[in-house]
C-alpha cells in the first residue's frame, strides 16, 4: 500500500513588476495558516518517508516548513512534474516511480495541477475539487497501475485547522 499526500503551497505574495513568479515567496499568513494545517496533520501521524516539491519558491518553503513539522530527516526533492502547468500523467508516473522507496509520498505543489490531480488520483477526472492554498488530503493506494484508482481518507484546509485552534481555552 502507498500513502500520497498532497500539499499546495501556503498563501505567497502577489505577483509584482520585477518579481518572475517563481520567485514569490510565502507570507507571514501564509506559514502561519500552513504551520496550523501540518501541525495538525502531523497529530494523525503524516510521517512522509520522501519528499517531492515544485521547484517554485513558494512550493519548496511549504516544503521546508513541512520537513520541519513532520521531523523528516531527508533532503527534500525537486521534481518538475509537479509545476502548476505539469500533466496528470506526468505526476502519476513521479509518483509510481517512487513506489518502492517510498510507501508514504508528500508532493508539493501548485493549481491548476492540484485540484485536477485530486481528481484524477481518485480515478475521477472530472471531478471538481477546490484545493486551497495550504491544504493537505492523503491519498491512498493498493496497487499502482497505470491509471489510478486511489482512496481519499482525508481532506484538511487552514480554515479547519485555524477552528480548531480558535475552540480551545
Amino acid at each position: 500500500m502507498m500513502q500520497v499526500y498532497l500539499l499546495r503551497h501556503g498563501i505567497a505574495e502577489e505577483g509584482k513588476a520585477g518579481v518572475s513568479d517563481a520567485e514569490r515567496a510565502l507570507t507571514p499568513e501564509g506559514r502561519r495558516r500552513l504551520r496550523d494545517v501540518l501541525e495538525l496533520a502531523s497529530e494523525a501521524k503524516v510521517k512522509p518517508d520522501l519528499i517531492l516539491t515544485s521547484p517554485l519558491k513558494r512550493a519548496v518553503q511549504t516544503a521546508a516548513i513541512a520537513r520541519q513539522v513532520f521531523g523528516h530527516k531527508e533532503k527534500i526533492a525537486e521534481s518538475r512534474a509537479l509545476l502548476p502547468g505539469a500533466s496528470t500523467d506526468e505526476t502519476w508516473k513521479e509518483i509510481r516511480a517512487h513506489q518502492e522507496a517510498a510507501p508514504s509520498l508528500l508532493l508539493v505543489g501548485h493549481n491548476p495541477l492540484f485540484a485536477e490531480l485530486a481528481a484524477y488520483l481518485l480515478g475521477t477526472p472530472d471531478a471538481q475539487i477546490e484545493f486551497k492554498k495550504g491544504a493537505i488530503m492523503r491519498i491512498d493506494f493498493e496497487s499502482l497501475p497505470l491509471k489510478p484508482k486511489g482512496i481519499l481518507r482525508w481532506y484538511l484546509t487552514a480554515a479547519l485547522a485555524s477552528h480548531r485552534d480558535s475552540g480551545r481555552a
